[in-house]
């Protein structure tokens, strides 16, 4: 029998819609996945919803399970958990993540869902897919023991990074944000909280995530001679300009990209599975509640991505519920 279902789309640039979607049931090797809870990614899907997708990065930026095309129509999205209610029996009834877009239940092969380990709540596993960007973020990035760290940047990637930093022996971090707000974050992450004109100098390595040029340019300001700026924020088609006529060149400072679409080089010996696993067992530390910041039922969706996207809604994670959660 068919099951129905409803599915998020972006119509238009700006413009969402829910549609109703008719799933076949599954076959050899597949499961059926009831939502319960799925993630809005607050930068990222942002800039699909009002239709920024740089057009020489539809290939790269295209979703595991996405349907349409940039700029629009298309169904994107990538943090979903639910509960397998057909397939495998060693699968039903287990709560699994995958990345799939916002519908309220999908029919995937059974390799691409994950179960979520039993210490960990289905709500926080919605975070799976940002843990996985801070894995590997910091798998690029390799701090050492004792280092002086920064993150710019109090989003989702910015705290999931700023989040697994404070768990590593003797490493001094501080969380750089512009909106005063997000030193509560801060403190529930165990890290210290600044502003950008006060944030702390001769860093070993700055990470940033604000998505700013301004925030960019002072990353470098921070940096110890020799130091590295790992960049995580995704512009868009938006220009950034740097002054890089001063201290860039005599203190030998770096900037290097790191993105989730490619493992890191260091562990070239892992694979996707294995990274988006390791980030469901870090997610059994309740501080990552901290980022899950607000929550919405799924036939509001329409709205609260125009709400995010004009930041008329702040958010880290905003929690998408379905059914009776």
């Amino acid at each position: 029998m068919t099951v129905d279902a409803h599915a998020f789309w972006v119509r238009a640039p700006g413009e969402g819609e829910i549609r109703p979607v008719r799933l076949d049931p599954p076959g050899p090797g597949e499961v059926l996945v009831r939502t319960r809870f799925s993630g809005v990614s607050r930068g990222t899907e942002t800039l699909v919803f009002t239709g920024r997708v740089p057009t020489d990065q539809y290939a790269t930026m295209r979703a595991p399970h996405q349907e349409g095309d940039f700029p629009a129509p298309v169904k994107y999205g990538y943090l979903n958990v639910g509960t397998v209610e057909a397939g495998p029996a060693e699968l039903r009834g287990r709560t699994v993540f995958c990345l799939y877009p916002h519908q309220s239940a999908y029919v995937v092969p059974a390799d691409a869902v994950v179960v979520v380990p039993d210490g960990v709540p289905a709500e926080r596993a919605v975070l799976a897919g940002t843990v996985e960007t801070a894995v590997n973020a910091l798998w690029d990035a390799a701090p050492l023991v004792g280092d002086r760290v920064t993150v710019i940047g109090g989003g989702m990637v910015g705290c999931g990074v700023t989040a697994l930093l404070a768990r590593f022996p003797g490493v001094r971090v501080e969380l750089v944000d512009a909106d005063p707000a997000r030193a509560g974050v801060a403190e529930a992450l165990g890290v210290d909280f600044a502003l950008p004109a006060d944030a702390t100098g001769d860093r070993d390595l700055v990470v940033h995530a604000s998505a700013s040029a301004a925030g960019l340019q002072r990353g470098l300001e921070l940096l110890r001679p020799e130091g590295t700026v790992l960049e995580l924020s995704w512009y868009g088609d938006r220009p950034v300009t740097l002054a890089l006529g001063g201290a860039f060149h005599s203190r030998r400072l770096g900037i290097r990209s790191s993105q989730v679409g490619t493992v890191s080089p260091r562990r070239a010996d892992r694979s996707y599975a294995d990274r988006l696993a390791l980030a469901l067992d870090l997610l059994a530390d309740p501080a990552f509640d901290a980022l899950l910041t607000g929550r919405s039922r799924f036939t509001d969706l329409p709205d609260v991505l125009d709400r995010l996207a004009s930041g008329r809604l702040p958010a880290l994670c905003h929690l998408i519920t379905y059914g009776e959660e």
